[in-house]
């Protein structure tokens, strides 16, 4: 399937984040490293010349915090397909603390510990909302996201696997630029 050109940009660091601690549904603020990396994004997405583009953010408040910040005055869509995967019972958790009482879960498996959080949403919900969001996309796009989210989303417009996702490179304050299923990041 072919879809529009895309900037895809991971919501910068939150105090959660600095700490290790799982988000999932639950949020933190943006530190100030995060909002340097969001004002940073905003450099690229001026260099990359997106008047015309349409804007859409997770609804979290760490994602619409850094379109706010990134896309400055353009109009931001807030949409919940965007949002970061469920944890279910491992929100809020430090993530070290997780891997310690259940480290078979973390060894050896990439990130597919997603699969495995007691109540979360797992991988193949989450493919299936965002190629939903994908399949509705008519033109270029910038996408304001979450680590998990935005890998998922780049595996479908790049036509990989979704179990892919853990082999493609993350990061905060970079900008993933997808054209004709080639990514580029952007820093």
């Amino acid at each position: 399937m072919s879809f529009p050109e895309l900037l895809i940009l991971r919501h910068g660091e939150t105090e959660w984040n600095r700490e290790g601690r799982l988000q999932g549904g639950l949020d933190s603020a943006l530190t100030e490293t995060g909002r340097d990396q969001a004002r940073r994004q905003g450099e690229i997405l001026q260099e990359f010349r997106v008047d015309g583009w349409a804007g859409f953010s997770s609804p979290q408040g760490r994602a619409m915090q850094t379109a706010g910040i990134a896309l400055a005055d353009r109009p931001i869509a807030a949409d919940p397909r965007l949002r970061e995967i469920g944890l279910g019972d491992w929100s809020g958790q430090l993530r070290a603390e997780l891997a310690a009482k259940s480290p078979h879960l973390f060894v050896g498996c990439g990130l597919g510990w997603y699969d495995h959080a007691p109540g979360g949403e797992g991988l193949i919900a989450l493919e299936q909302r965002v190629a939903a969001f994908l399949a509705e996309l008519d033109s270029p796009a910038v996408i304001v996201t979450h680590g998990i989210t935005s890998r998922v989303i780049r595996c479908i417009a790049q036509g990989l696997p979704t179990k892919a996702f853990d082999t493609l490179g993350g990061g905060q304050g970079v900008v993933y630029h997808i054209r004709h299923q080639q990514s580029q990041m952007l820093a």
